[in-house]
């Protein structure tokens, strides 16, 4: 996924939702942050999103702009609705941070309001799949996240203590073997 694309999907998911609004919470927020992410952290092809002020607009959303829809077709990526507390863990305080994607031409004066690599970071931890932990292990390497601030926000997760000591660990010898 690109920048322009992100900014697409911002658009498009306002426009559905008749939101001015959206939160952007999934590995694609990068893009808020980082408008020229590597691009292994721009594999996916869907965009994870939320109406700020419209959230009960999210099947619509995924109705008409997700997985298999005209627009996925059209387009070759896809907007998927999902409520913020269901779909992610994220940090206590993650909507103080957010990064602003908001241009009156690219996203028609429309706003995603990404989540912060540190946040984003620590929410995908929490999912602890492979990808999520090779996706926060390029975010060190490129030196886009530091470790410490990863695990200030981890400690400001949600999660039961062993969960939290082990991605604290996680990212104390990831960070040690970079």
């Amino acid at each position: 996924m690109t920048r322009q694309q992100l900014e697409h999907a911002i658009r498009a998911a306002c426009e559905v939702s008749e939101d001015s609004e959206i939160w952007i919470f999934g590995s694609q927020a990068i893009l808020g942050e980082f408008p020229n992410a590597p691009e292994e952290l721009r594999a996916s092809i869907e965009v994870d999103v939320q109406p700020k002020n419209r959230p009960e607009k999210i099947d619509v959303i995924d109705g008409v702009l997700g997985e298999l829809s005209l627009f996925h077709q059209t387009h070759g990526f896809y907007v998927h609705g999902l409520p913020t507390e269901e779909a992610a863990i994220l940090p206590q305080g993650w909507k103080n941070r957010v990064t602003p994607v908001f241009d009156e031409i690219s996203t028609n004066g429309k706003t995603g309001w990404c989540l912060e690599a540190h946040d984003l970071a620590a929410s995908k931890l929490a999912a602890y799949r492979e990808k999520d932990r090779e996706f926060v292990r390029v975010l060190l390497i490129e030196e886009m996240i530091n470790s410490e601030t990863l695990i200030e926000r981890i400690c400001m997760l949600r999660i039961d203590n062993p969960l939290r000591d082990r991605l604290v660990q996680w990212v104390q010898l990831t960070a040690e073997e970079l």
